[in-house]
């Protein structure tokens, strides 16, 4: 560890005093405690886990006939290039309109379409959405559409071609 090097000094009374010359320090224990501390925290951290959506589909091999949703409660979102989306109420795609990704955009859009549906006396949870993306979408309006349906507790969604 420590080691202080003395050697004895006779003063003119004949006193025998130890004189300090230098201190030298051992670090090898340090060094060791160093390493010991690094792969402690190595094998302690965690890694950091890849953050994924999740994103459930229908299984192909399900036979029965889904339940088919009215007309009146659902809507299609058609994602284009350029930040755009069109929609449309029910099966009428002749009376699409346009909207964009701000709040005051498709969050109003996807709002008022569950204010009519509890004005009808229907349940909010019976909303269905179809999301289409076009060629000219990308990945970050996909996750957009996506999160406004999560703001919004919007449970029945599809991504559908």
């Amino acid at each position: 560890m420590a080691e202080m090097q003395q050697s004895e000094v006779r003063n003119k009374k004949g006193v025998t005093r130890g004189k300090k010359l230098s201190t030298r320090v051992d670090l090898t224990p340090m060094v060791d405690l160093g390493f010991l501390l690094i792969t402690f925290f190595i094998f302690t951290t965690t890694m950091s886990r890849p953050t994924a959506m999740r994103f459930i589909t229908p299984d192909d091999r399900d036979t029965t006939n889904p339940s088919l949703a009215p007309e009146s409660k659902t809507i299609s979102l058609l994602l284009e290039d350029n930040n755009i989306i069109k929609y449309y109420h029910g099966i009428q795609a002749n009376s699409m309109q346009e909207t964009s990704y701000e709040k005051d955009g498709l969050r109003k859009v996807l709002l008022d379409k569950l204010q009519a549906i509890r004005e009808a006396r229907g349940s909010a949870k019976d909303m269905v959405v179809l999301i289409k993306p076009g060629s000219g979408a990308t990945y970050k309006n996909i996750v957009d559409v996506l999160d406004e349906m999560l703001i919004n507790g919007i449970s029945k969604y599809a991504v559908v071609e």
